[in-house]
Formats: structure tokens, C-alpha cells, sequence
């Protein structure tokens, strides 16, 4: 007889034997469809042609039905996604043999259009000759000035043609550019500055006293200054007439691989302020090859992007067809609703950038002909609210409506080809190895569930789950160039994700995936939440309150508002004596944060809540919202029209539910 301990082993062993079973249950039911093929060809002696129908129809009953209809579904998308990503891997690897960079392709452009208007800016044209010339005459004067590979130079300032002429022009020196939010003021840009390593800051005039105030005392960093010809500084450098005298030639060759910097994108996370994340010249290149090849862009087209160039969105995807496909670039300084068609009928658009919350305003426009007599076939971006989709193409007449998802830093880049309602982007079921990004199950806490080996649970269609790509070293689409700073580069890399030991890129979003393969947003994991086509860092916004009201704790968490993109910014303040100042905590806030960031609602506390660690709890907060028939707390929300924190009432609530109040 076997031993207790035997006993056990084989237990075991049967265990294990069937856990490989139920994982391989794929491999084994393509054995057994095999097998029952031989056995009809072989065995009973049945034609090719026969067997084959009839291991098919064995398929289709037991189950497999599901799969053929899905592949009858996808199989046209698939091969188009497919054509695309070999067709991107095999220009990189071209690109990255031949030494090219992003200003070199940008060159060649300017060579097949030289006299194409390249930016179209309020009355000014610039062609792509005068776009080259300026950027050389950039990377000349700062060569002269001593400027050497690898160096950083901040660029803070709004749309205007010259941004993209600067990170442009630095790139052929070498010089890396770090592209600052311009609504970021005091200890952010502080920051900011810092954490890209900046020798230097080129800013627009309009920001001069942030600047000084940023930089005061720091006399290593060089300040440039660019719109105007006068400055009683003397730290100060004017920009615009020393470019004036330079060359417009080609500057001295260095030796720049497309592996390498390009510039510095900011984004926000979850260590509190700005990180800087690093964009790579084969980075820029297929994100932007991607947005041209999937939604068919070239030299033709004029496309329009009132998108800041400082995010993704306007400075890498809009630009980059700009540089590497020829197209227009019309560019407005900041959005406007009332003006957005009527300039993309001045203009002559074909093409248009937006953010889900640019597609709301303009639904919210009152009717007028330029609704319908623009050009404008195809609107790119993220953020269309599933609710307007149909309803913001029927009544301005755009045929496609690009979504797609993009980190900044990552890599799970996908899209949305083919116009499906609600859609954010696809990932092939036929094959999913091709391109290995894939949904893994979270808990309420936003912590990775795991099976028995380690290895992250994927979601199942219908299931939420938190969107990861595969990491793999040596391919350009696969690795994640990270952040300047190492600690919060590692925060985003998971182990196990796909197979036990490799690696997978945290994007912190969570979505839900349909049987076909397509990805819909749901929510954002972590201590960020997206406000006004802005990532919101919960613990940066936490630490200002702090400061400002002088009280134990705040909580700060993005709550849902009917109608509206994205989740609104709360602040929950502890506030025991009723003697919290609102007026003093708006005007502090105005000062100290852009105005995405500044909380929306506030909610004053008895105590605030903590766990055994003391992590402050967010979970009920952010269930309960700002109802009042929920919340005994007092409420306040910021009215638009008074620019104050007032209390909110049962009206008041249904009024902002409805619309009737904005936000």
C-alpha cells in the first residue's frame, strides 16, 4: 500500500496533470480534431475533401462556431492592422539602418514641397522651405552657443509655428527639448524644469514673470526669450534677432541614431508631480506612421489641431504628418468652439484633431452653415463619449471618427480603423501573439489579480481589466523608453504578465474588451483621473490643499458627471471646527494650479478616513459623489458664473446632472 506521503505526491501529480490539460485545452482539441481525421481518412477510407468537411462541422458543433464567427467578423481588419504593423517594423528597421532621424525626414519633405504651405497660422503661411530654414538657423545659433548632444532645453510657450521649429532645429544639433505645459505655474514648473535637466528654457514673452519666478535664483540655467526684440533684463537673452543673423544652411553633421532622444513629453502619474517621459525619434516615427497609414493621410491634406503642441496628441501625432507626409498643418492657438469649423472652412481642412471634450462643445454650438460646408473627412483623436458618437457625425457630416488609445510613454497604442461606435482601439483574436497587448483582471483596489504560477489573469471579454502591453527589448513598437527618472520608470513595468518571468507596461487604464476583439475605456486605476483632456495627480493636488488649508488630511479623487467626459476633481477636507475659508482655498488654488487640476467639488469632513497602513481611503468617497441625498457632509461646488465654492443643493445637483449648470 502507498504511504501517506505518496498518497500525496500523486495526488499532486494529478492535480498538476490536469491544470496542464485545462491550460493546453487548446493544443489538446486540435490533437483530437487530428486524430478524428485520420481516423476518417486512414480508417474508414473517406475522400480528403470529405474529411475535412466533416472534422470542420465536428469543430463548428462542439464550440468552435464562436471562433469562425469571429474570425468572419475580423479577418478584414485584422489583415489591414497586420499590413500596417509589418509594413511600420520593416520602414523602422529601413530607418534605423540608414542613420535617419525624424529632422532628416522632416528635410525630405521640405525638398519634395518646398513652396507647400507647411503651418497655417491665423494670416501667416509657412511653407516648408521657410519651416527648414528657421529650424536651421536654430540649430546653428545654439551649436555656436556652445549647445552639444544629449544637452536639454526646456520649451515653454504656446501654439505658434516656431514651437515644432525649435524642438525641431535642437534635434539636428543633437539637443534634446523638453516640451513644458504652459499652464503649469510655480513649484510644477519648478519641477518640470528640474526634472528634465534643462540647461536652458526658451519661453514666449507672455510668460516672462512665471519664468522668473520658476527659475529666481537659479543662474546656471540659460533663459531665452522669444516675441520680442526688448528686454531690461539682462539674465534674459532675446532669441528673435540672433536667429536673424545666423545661417539658414544645413548646420554642422553630429551624429544623432533614430534610436536615441528626440524630446521630453510630460505626463502625469502617481508620484504627485510631472514626469518626464522620453520620446524617441523611432517613438514619434510610428505613432505618427501609424495615424497616417491607418487613416490614409498625406501631402493632400490640411489638417487642423487647435491641440496644445506640447501633449502627444498635437505635438507628435498632428505634427508628425507634417514631417513625415507633407500635410498641412493649420494651427490655432488655443481651441474655440465658435471658430473650430469656420477655420476649417478658411483653412480648407480635410482632417481635424480633437479630444472628447472639443466634440461635446461643438455639439453645444448653436447651428450655423459652416456646421456643414467644411471639407473635413476624418477627425482623429480620444474621449468621444459613446452617447454623442452618431449624433456629432449626423450633424457636421464627418465620415470616419478616428478613436484610439496612446500612451504617452507606452507601448499599447491601438486605434480604432474602421468606425465602431464606443471603440477605442482592436486587438486581433485571430491572432493575438502578432501584437501582445491584452486586459489582466483587477480588484477594486486596483491590484493585479494573479493565478496559481504568478502570472496576471487575463480578462475575458465583457471583463474590466487594466490594459498591458508586452515588453521586448529590441523592438521598436514593444519597449517602453520610460521616464527620465528611473524609480518612476520601474513603477510602470509588471512581471508576469503574458508567461511567467517577462515583463509588460502598465498603461493605468482600465477597459472592457468585446468578443471581436475591440477595447472600450472605462476608468483610470491608480491616484490619477482624467479632467478636460487632462491626466489629474490626486497626490500633487492633495499636497497644494494641504498646504493652503493647514489641516490633517484632504483626499482628492475624480468623480462622474452625467454628460461629461472624463471625471470631475473632488476634494475631501477634513474640517472638525466648520471654520474652512472657501474663498481663501479658491484664490490659493487659482494660484498654485493649472485649471484642470483645481477641484471642482469640495466636501468638508468630520474626520477622514484611513486604513490599517494608513492609506486614505478613496473607494466610498468616489461612490458617493457629490449627491447630496447621499451625503450627509457639506458640499460645495464652483460656480463658473461667481467663480466660488457654493453649497450644493438638491437643485443644484439636478441642474449639473441635466446640463443646465456648467462646470
Amino acid at each position: 500500500m502507498l504511504g501517506s506521503k505518496s498518497t500525496l505526491t500523486v495526488a499532486r501529480l494529478v492535480r498538476d496533470v490536469a491544470y496542464i490539460f485545462i491550460d493546453n485545452m487548446a493544443l489538446v482539441k486540435c490533437a483530437a480534431f487530428f486524430m478524428l481525421g485520420a481516423a476518417l481518412s486512414y480508417g474508414v477510407g473517406l475522400a480528403c475533401t470529405l474529411t475535412t468537411l466533416l472534422v470542420f462541422g465536428v469543430y463548428l458543433v462542439t464550440g468552435g462556431w464562436r471562433f469562425t464567427w469571429v474570425v468572419i467578423n475580423t479577418l478584414p481588419r485584422d489583415l489591414r492592422g497586420l499590413t500596417v504593423l509589418l509594413r511600420t517594423k520593416f520602414v523602422i528597421k529601413d530607418h534605423l539602418r540608414s542613420g535617419t532621424t525624424i529632422a532628416k525626414l522632416f528635410t525630405k519633405s521640405a525638398n519634395k514641397y518646398p513652396n507647400k504651405a507647411c503651418v497655417l497660422f491665423e494670416d501667416e503661411v509657412w511653407t516648408f522651405q521657410e519651416v527648414e530654414a528657421y529650424s536651421n538657423s536654430i540649430a546653428n545659433y545654439f551649436y555656436q552657443a556652445g549647445f552639444q548632444k544629449g544637452d536639454v532645453v526646456s520649451i515653454y510657450m504656446d501654439n505658434r509655428p516656431q514651437y515644432f521649429c525649435y524642438w525641431l532645429g535642437l534635434s539636428k544639433i543633437g539637443v534634446v527639448s523638453a516640451l513644458i505645459n504652459y499652464n503649469l505655474r510655480k513649484q510644477q514648473l519648478t519641477h518640470s524644469i528640474i526634472a528634465a535637466e534643462s540647461r536652458a528654457v526658451i519661453f514666449g514673452k507672455e510668460f516672462t514673470e512665471d519664468i522668473k519666478e520658476a527659475v529666481h535664483g537659479n543662474g546656471k540655467l540659460k533663459l531665452y526669450i522669444t516675441g520680442t526684440n526688448n528686454i531690461a533684463d539682462p539674465s534674459i537673452t532675446c532669441l528673435d534677432p540672433l536667429l536673424e543673423k545666423v545661417s539658414k544652411f544645413n548646420p554642422p553633421a553630429v551624429p544623432v541614431k533614430f534610436s536615441e532622444k528626440l524630446f521630453l513629453v510630460f505626463t502625469s502619474g502617481t508620484t504627485g508631480l510631472p514626469k518626464a517621459a522620453v520620446i524617441t525619434h523611432t517613438r514619434f516615427f510610428y505613432m505618427s506612421f501609424a495615424i497616417q497609414q491607418m487613416y490614409r493621410l498625406s501631402g493632400k491634406d490640411t489638417l487642423y489641431t487647435s491641440l496644445p503642441l506640447y501633449h502627444t496628441a498635437g505635438g507628435i501625432l498632428g505634427v508628425g504628418q507634417v514631417v513625415l507626409g507633407g500635410t498641412t498643418l493649420a494651427l490655432r492657438r488655443k481651441f474655440s468652439a465658435s471658430k473650430f469649423w469656420e477655420d476649417c472652412v478658411r483653412y480648407n481642412c480635410t482632417a481635424s484633431q480633437y479630444i472628447g471634450e472639443i466634440c461635446r462643445y461643438l455639439l453645444a454650438q448653436p447651428h450655423r452653415n459652416f456646421d456643414r460646408q467644411h471639407k473635413v473627412r476624418i477627425m482623429f483623436g480620444n474621449g468621444l463619449r459613446p452617447q454623442i458618437w452618431k449624433e456629432f457625425q449626423d450633424r457636421f457630416g464627418v465620415q470616419q471618427m478616428g478613436e484610439f488609445y496612446g500612451a504617452t510613454e507606452g507601448n499599447c497604442n491601438t486605434l480604432n480603423p474602421d468606425n465602431t461606435v464606443g471603440a477605442v482601439g482592436f486587438t486581433t483574436m485571430i491572432a493575438p501573439f502578432l501584437y501582445p497587448i491584452t486586459l489582466i483582471r483587477v480588484d477594486e483596489q486596483g491590484e493585479h489579480m494573479r493565478d496559481r504560477n504568478g502570472v496576471c489573469i487575463k480578462a475575458k471579454p465583457g471583463e474590466r481589466g487594466e490594459l498591458v502591453g508586452k515588453i521586448v527589448k529590441g523592438d521598436a513598437l514593444r519597449e517602453f523608453d520610460g521616464y527620465v527618472n528611473k524609480t518612476a520608470t520601474s513603477k510602470k513595468i509588471c512581471a508576469s504578465v503574458f508567461k511567467k518571468g517577462d515583463l509588460g507596461f502598465l498603461t493605468g487604464d482600465v477597459l472592457i474588451m468585446d468578443q471581436f476583439g475591440y477595447f472600450y475605456f472605462q476608468d483610470r486605476t491608480g491616484d490619477t483621473f482624467r479632467w478636460r483632456g487632462e491626466n489629474v495627480s490626486t497626490m500633487e493636488v492633495e499636497a497644494v490643499v494641504s498646504n493652503i488649508v493647514r489641516l490633517c488630511d484632504s483626499v482628492v479623487y475624480g468623480v462622474e458627471v452625467p454628460g461629461l467626459e472624463g471625471r470631475a476633481g473632488m476634494v475631501a477636507i477634513e474640517d472638525q471646527n466648520d471654520n474652512l475659508d472657501l474663498h481663501y482655498l479658491q484664490t490659493e488654488l487659482q494660484k498654485a494650479l493649472a485649471s484642470y487640476a483645481r477641484p471642482v467639488f469640495v466636501r468638508l469632513l468630520k474626520t477622514v478616513a484611513t486604513t490599517g497602513t494608513f492609506k486614505l481611503k478613496k473607494v466610498e468617497l468616489r461612490q458617493e459623489g457629490f449627491d447630496p441625498n447621499k451625503v450627509k457632509d457639506r458640499l460645495f461646488y464652483m460656480n463658473s458664473k461667481s467663480g466660488c465654492y457654493e453649497p450644493i443643493t438638491p437643485q443644484v445637483y439636478r441642474d449639473v446632472c441635466n446640463g443646465k449648470t456648467r462646470l
